[in-house]
C-alpha cells in the first residue's frame, strides 16, 4: 500500500500498472496531474501478513488540488500473486 502511494506521489504509472491485479486494472493508466499528494494515514489493516494470500487496508490519502486540500478515503483489497502484493479494488 505504501509503495503504491509513493508511486502516485512521484507519478510512476508503470509501477502502479504492475502492482494492479490483471483482472481489475484498466487497459490504460494515466494519472491526473491536478493533485499533489501530501500524506498517507493508514487507518487499519486486516491480514496481509507473510502467510496470508489477501489483505485489506483502509487509508486516507491527503492531497491538494486547485489550491484546496482534500482527502481520498478508501478501503482497498489486495491479493498476493506470485509472491507479490497487488491491488485488486476498493470496497464500497
Amino acid at each position: 500500500m505504501r509503495s503504491r502511494y509513493a508511486a502516485f506521489v512521484v507519478g510512476d504509472e508503470a509501477y502502479l500498472f504492475r502492482t494492479w491485479h490483471p483482472r481489475t486494472r484498466p487497459d490504460d493508466l494515466t494519472l491526473s496531474s491536478d493533485r499533489t499528494w501530501t500524506g498517507l494515514v493508514v487507518l487499519r489493516a486486516e491480514a496481509g501478513g507473510p502467510g496470508d494470500t489477501s489483505g485489506i487496508v483502509e487509508f486516507e490519502a491527503h492531497y491538494v488540488s486547485a489550491g484546496r486540500p482534500g482527502v481520498q478515503h478508501e478501503v482497498s483489497r489486495f491479493e498476493r500473486r506470485r509472491g507479490v502484493w497487488v491491488y485488486v479494488d476498493a470496497q464500497p
